[in-house]
């Protein structure tokens, strides 16, 4: 064992990971942090492009954050575009909630307790949660990244944790087959897809399990 801020993790040699064949929807998706004390876990389901997934987050207090735990609740309509994100974080201090939701004209309503905020985010059809690397998916599934090459910058709503604060951000993906390249505000690094486009590694961040 391998011990990465107080959390004991498999060593190399014995650690294992999701592969890359397609899988059986419904799904439970988990993802551990590379170097970091957190995971994810996420249920999905699946209609043609349309996603419906309620996860959890479970960070304990380092560096990047305090100790959390925020769940969220996502869907998308038969394109793949978010039409509504809910996130709720606990901290020691007290909890935090945001609802965000995206009508047909393309804004986006945000409500995280204050006075709610219209906005059209620079276009954004996708919606982002900092730590989270089920969240590339959107973007890869949407537009077939592992599928085609070549550098495609996406607008995003992007929520912050455990501030649960949203702004508009842009991520700039380079699809190459079975992985793509992504430049977020966490930094550039390689995300490695499954067969049906969910993240299986996002080296610096997390893998799934």
């Amino acid at each position: 064992m391998a011990y990465r801020n107080g959390v004991s993790t498999p060593s190399t040699d014995t650690q294992t990971t999701a592969d890359a064949s397609p899988a059986t929807w419904p799904n439970i998706l988990t993802f551990r942090a590379h170097n970091a004390p957190r995971m994810e876990s996420v249920r999905v389901q699946l209609n043609g492009n349309r996603i419906k997934a309620a996860g959890r987050i479970i960070g304990g207090a380092c560096d990047e954050h305090p100790a959390f735990s925020a769940s969220y609740d996502l869907v998308t309509d038969e394109a793949g575009k978010t039409r509504r994100l809910s996130v709720r974080a606990a901290l020691a201090t007290g909890e935090k909630q945001i609802s965000i939701s995206r009508d047909s004209e393309g804004y986006w309503l945000v409500d995280n307790g204050a006075a709610p905020t219209r906005s059209m985010y620079g276009g954004a059809l996708d919606v982002d949660l900092v730590w989270s690397p089920f969240f590339n998916t959107l973007a890869v599934r949407r537009l077939k990244l592992q599928e085609s090459e070549g550098e495609q910058q996406v607008p995003v709503v992007y929520v912050g944790l455990p501030t649960l604060t949203a702004r508009g951000e842009v991520l700039t993906y380079s699809g190459t087959p079975g992985s793509v390249n992504v430049v977020s505000p966490v930094g550039n690094s390689t995300v490695t897809l499954d067969a049906d486009g969910f993240v299986l590694d996002y080296k610096g961040l997390a893998e799934r399990i």
